[in-house]
């Protein structure tokens, strides 16, 4: 009797470990179809909301130069005083709509996550709010200087103030932004020999400055909220143009209009 018992007690325990595990495979298949079920969701739901991109960047204008303050001693010999590099960014925004509504009209954009994937060996990098009336030249204020973000405001009028940072709501002006290498070469003296000082890209070459020395790369994720309130964000990483197929900073200065097919994803 009492080994029927035992055998009994063994018989149970294991039917019940059997059930246990049963019941603990079951479960996780449910959570795991639900899981899956809700990740099919989110897809499907995200591929609906950016299956047409509303807005896009297709354009990106780059103005690079460079600049330094030069005096003249007794003999003769020039001294070069915070020689920068900076180069000026315009970033256009397309509405992608030939007419203009509240979902592809601006009511805020946001520059966030500012990184420095590649940083010049000489020089402090430093990003700018540029006014788009100085754009391509070598004015920059440290008022404007973005620490971690920089919020724009848009408008619908006919004028804007560019000393602030303004966009229309039907993205007619690009983000303009300036980066500055500053303090490549600071008390530096050049040959007596040195005449017709340029104060423009040749300076660097005069100085013995590297372009791999002041190369650079940006990064930063902006975000736009529409007048629906709608959240799109796009991430770019930025190259600093030194140098083209056709020419070099060190001609002077170097332009570069760059396509681009940068997409928008909407968040919310």
């Amino acid at each position: 009797m009492r080994r029927t018992n035992i055998i009994l007690t063994i018989i149970t325990i294991i039917l019940l470990t059997i059930l246990i595990i049963l019941g603990s495979l079951t479960y996780q298949n449910i959570q795991n179809y639900i899981s899956s079920q809700s990740f099919l969701k989110s897809s499907l739901e995200f591929a609906q909301n950016n299956e047409n991109a509303i807005f896009s960047i297709d354009k990106i204008t780059y103005f690079s130069s460079c600049y330094a303050d030069v005096s003249t001693n007794s003999n003769s010999a020039f001294t070069i005083s915070d020689l920068y590099q900076y180069t000026d960014i315009a970033i256009f925004i397309s509405p992608n709509q030939e007419e203009f509504t509240q979902e592809n009209t601006l009511k805020s954009v946001v520059i966030s996550d500012i990184e420095y994937s590649l940083k010049p060996t000489i020089g402090t990098p430093n990003l700018y709010y540029k006014n788009i009336n100085d754009f391509a030249t070598a004015k920059f204020s440290e008022e404007n200087k973005i620490d971690d973000s920089i919020t724009f405001e848009t408008t619908s009028e006919d004028t804007i103030d560019y000393s602030t940072p303004t966009l229309y709501n039907n993205c007619a002006n690009p983000i303009t932004l300036g980066y500055v290498n500053s303090g490549i070469k600071d008390d530096y003296t050049l040959s007596s020999t040195v005449s017709n000082i340029a104060y423009n890209g040749s300076l660097l070459k005069t100085c013995g400055i590297t372009l791999n020395s002041i190369s650079c790369k940006i990064s930063f994720i902006i975000t736009i909220t529409n007048n629906l309130d709608e959240i799109f964000t796009c991430p770019l990483t930025l190259t600093i143009p030194l140098s083209t197929e056709n020419s070099t900073i060190y001609d002077g200065s170097l332009t570069l209009k760059d396509s681009t097919s940068y997409r928008f994803i909407k968040n919310s």
